[in-house]
């Protein structure tokens, strides 16, 4: 269950805009002596970069500091394919979703890395809830996905919706949605979500599939009409919004989760230290805050359990959009 309290503000965004950013940290005996860089596949601004920051903040004793970095483009293959060529000493990790690691290699015919083989996984860090959300591009009486459904059939041309790139969830996602409600749904791939979340205020295409977090201020200001999230309850953030089981579409229920995975190779101790460091991060109350703004559920499991969770998602494929074992993974422990 997603936590009942998510809320953002609307200076979020540009609170965290810079590129590369630095945490310093005040803290004895750090596992690594060199700063440790910490790779994000989207752009600044967004959920994802956000929790990468909040994290960042509280790994002491991991690193003299840890650099974040922004990677984006082809919906976080460049993160990871920068991961694969670095110094399996635990100075260099990514922050993905785990589609990224178990649904690409089904997408893609030839991908610059090997999930299974070229990574170590670290730790799951959260579990994230999807939202269907359109612009002035939709006629302002559209206000229900079943209005939204019967638009896109009548305007073919002019259904279109945007995600953070092909092979994501929220594409994913888009997919199931039209072929569930027999539509066509054009997807147009972008970096990120807050580049989509732009264009389809200024109305250049209809609709958004991207994370509660990275569309409430919009939402809030009443640029993006929020239409149905995916999980499987309301959030309190949009309590009058639909989950797709409710709006009658239950096969669409799915949560995503983001993890924590470092070259292959790294040696077991220094994965375990980065482990440990990564809950003592979860367990400070400002970073529990910050991920309820964000409306990210914190999420934790050992190295061998989030490894086991990337193979399972991975044998399963992208034949559904639920995720397996999806109420195991949705709490923490």
């Amino acid at each position: 269950m997603l936590n009942r309290r998510c809320f953002i503000t609307a200076g979020t965004a540009s609170i965290f805009a810079s590129h590369h950013t630095t945490f310093a940290q005040a803290a004895p005996a750090q596992t690594i002596t060199k700063p440790a860089h910490l790779i994000i596949g989207f752009p600044p601004g967004g959920a994802p970069d956000v929790l990468a920051r909040l994290l960042a903040e509280h790994m002491k004793g991991y690193a003299p500091s840890v650099i974040i970095e922004n990677r984006p483009g082809a919906g976080g293959r460049i993160a990871l394919e920068t991961l694969k060529g670095a110094a399996a000493d635990g100075s260099v990790m990514v922050l993905t979703p785990v589609d990224q690691l178990a649904l690409f290699p089904h997408v893609y015919a030839q991908l610059g890395y090997r999930p299974l083989e070229d990574f170590a996984a670290v730790t799951p860090v959260c579990a994230v809830q999807f939202l269907v959300t359109i612009g002035p591009r939709v006629p302002a009486d559209v206000s229900t996905i079943g209005d939204f459904v019967r638009w896109c059939r009548d305007n073919p041309k002019a259904a279109t919706y945007g995600t953070a790139g092909a092979g994501t969830h929220p594409h994913f996602l888009g997919i199931s949605f039209a072929r569930a409600a027999h539509f066509d749904f054009v997807h147009v791939p972008y970096k990120g979500g807050v580049t989509v979340m732009q264009d389809v205020i200024g109305g250049h295409i209809a609709a958004c599939i991207s994370t509660i977090g990275t569309l409430l201020p919009s939402i809030q200001s009443n640029d993006l009409r929020a239409l149905a999230t995916s999980a499987p309850s309301r959030s309190s953030a949009l309590p009058n919004v639909p989950t797709f089981t409710e709006a009658g579409y239950p096969t669409l229920e799915s949560l995503e989760r983001f993890g924590l995975i470092v070259p292959a190779g790294t040696p077991a101790d220094t994965v375990d230290r980065l482990y440990k460091s990564v809950r003592e991060a979860l367990a400070a109350e400002s970073v529990r805050d910050g991920m309820v703004k964000l409306c990210l559920e914190p999420v934790q499991a050992s190295p061998a359990e989030f490894s086991r969770l990337i193979a399972l998602r991975r044998s399963a494929g992208p034949r559904s959009s639920r995720h397996p074992a999806s109420s195991r993974w949705s709490k923490d422990g």
